[in-house]
């Protein structure tokens, strides 16, 4: 009864139910079903005061201490106007309504310990590490050198910038990857858009003394394609002193020369990918992307975009199609892996998350444990080899804009956080729509085509509601 001597009523349950298609540096689960969830209040962004990764720094000291031409003022309006005109083209992305995290979920104790004891599995032992880094750190070193001091292309090419899950924290199993760009700096340059997805860009040097000009004809583009090849060729003179590793076969469109040794009790792969850095403001196109002012907080965002950005020489489809009169094969793909690796390195929305006096999160667990599980369900499946990785990174960053809370994240709740960011990997694949995270007019999904996003989806559905027997 009310004090006003009215009964009262009862509270009407809740209906809404979860959708159930759920360096080198020394360096559950329920079955079938999910709670009910209820979407927590968003944390005020903080002002975080943190600064992107040392690599980062070192780009942006160098932007500070050197101030970049002020770009074509036609150049950047016509980049600004195709944006603009591809926005408008673009169907209406409906809003996500951000999940929050449920508490831990009562799981059959098996299926707890199940991603437990695969995470415990896929941790790389220390002596492993060790070996593998010193062994990369020397080649590398090598590279760089020669380059400097014997290529006449690549004399002005800056300090490595160390990116992918290995200085990510990020790599399962063996230290058996490792990805390392080699930017060279460009000054004055017009960056134009190829293509409408914004990820594409044809490259313009303008007059001046740079070493790059001789891959560029008289009012054309700077050749990417040409200038990989020689790069390439500069490569394999460095690592000849190097018996133990060998180059491998080129392939149509990779960015990066591949190097390999079978010498050690695990092979090792390393990629060291051409880059050109670009000091000055970020294309037009990711001006509605990295959102992650409720996560991270404004200034860190501010932080991010005041750092240059990087073009890798990679293009899609048929190398000699044109658009303009620039073909393909001659574009560059704009790159922010120094930046994803800044927000996966300081990745909590308290400063002290997973440091030695703060709370633990699961971010990384649930990424480690989906990107295993795509990789077991890549060796069972040929059909899924259009799916990689960065599918699985990119889906981490779009669900820790949604669920933007240390809370939401806490490692006792691993099994119900990695129930929902498995929810929203299968979500993207069942509309074949996830947009790249700095650039949302690009689908990342258009690749592999809605039929093998489906099936993805159907064979991570029945491994989750089987309890991961694909984990066992």
């Amino acid at each position: 009864m009310t004090g006003r001597g009215r009964p009262r009523r009862a509270k009407s349950p809740d209906t809404k139910s979860a959708n159930s298609t759920t360096s080198p540096e020394e360096v559950s689960l329920q079955n079938g079903t999910t709670k009910e969830r209820k979407p927590k209040a968003q944390k005020k962004a903080r002002g975080a005061e943190e600064s992107p990764l040392q690599d980062s720094k070192q780009q942006s000291a160098t932007s500070d201490n050197t101030k970049a031409p002020a770009r074509c003022t036609k150049a950047k309006k016509k980049t600004e106007e195709a944006a603009e005109e591809i926005r408008k083209t673009q169907p209406e992305t409906p809003k996500e309504t951000p999940k929050a995290c449920v508490p831990p979920v009562r799981c059959a104790e098996g299926e707890l310990s199940i991603l437990h004891k695969t995470l415990e599995n896929l941790k790389i032992k220390r002596v492993e590490r060790s070996d593998a880094a010193k062994l990369v750190n020397n080649i590398v070193k090598a590279i760089v050198e020669h380059l400097k001091e014997k290529s006449q292309s690549f004399k002005e090419i800056e300090a490595p910038l160390h990116t992918g899950s290995y200085y990510e924290n990020l790599k399962i199993s063996n230290p058996d990857e490792f990805d390392v760009m080699l930017p060279v700096p460009v000054s004055r340059a017009n960056i134009t858009p190829f293509g409408d997805d914004g990820a594409f860009y044809s490259v313009a040097l303008k007059r001046g003394n740079s070493p790059l000009q001789r891959f560029q004809k008289p009012d054309g583009p700077l050749s990417a394609s040409e200038m990989l090849k020689e790069f390439r060729d500069e490569v394999k003179k460095s690592v000849k002193q190097f018996t133990e590793w060998e180059v491998t076969k080129k392939k149509k469109g990779c960015p990066a020369v591949t190097l390999m040794t079978t010498d050690q009790p695990i092979p090792i792969s390393l990629d060291i990918v051409l880059s050109i850095v670009v000091k000055g403001s970020w294309p037009a196109f990711t001006n509605e992307g990295i959102k992650i002012d409720g996560w991270l907080g404004t200034k860190v965002k501010q932080q991010y975009k005041r750092l240059p950005y990087y073009l890798v020489p990679k293009y899609e489809g048929v190398g000699t199609v044109e658009s303009d009169g620039v073909p393909a094969k001659d574009v560059w793909r704009v790159s922010f892996s120094h930046v994803e690796k800044a927000m996966l390195m300081n990745h909590g929305s308290e400063k002290t998350c997973c440091e030695r006096e703060g709370e633990r999160c699961c971010r990384k667990d649930c990424l480690k444990l989906l990107k295993h599980l795509l990789g077991l369900l890549k060796e069972k499946d040929s059909s899924l080899t259009k799916f990689c990785s960065y599918h699985v990174k990119t889906t981490l960053l779009h669900a820790c804009c949604s669920r933007t809370n240390d809370d939401d994240w806490r490692a006792s709740g691993l099994s119900s956080c990695f129930l929902l960011l498995l929810e929203d990997f299968v979500e993207h694949l069942e509309r074949g729509v996830l947009h790249n995270f700095f650039i949302p007019t690009q689908n990342l999904l258009s690749g592999p085509g809605l039929k093998k996003c489906k099936s993805l989806a159907q064979r991570i559905g029945e491994e989750r509601d089987n309890g991961f027997p694909i984990f066992k």
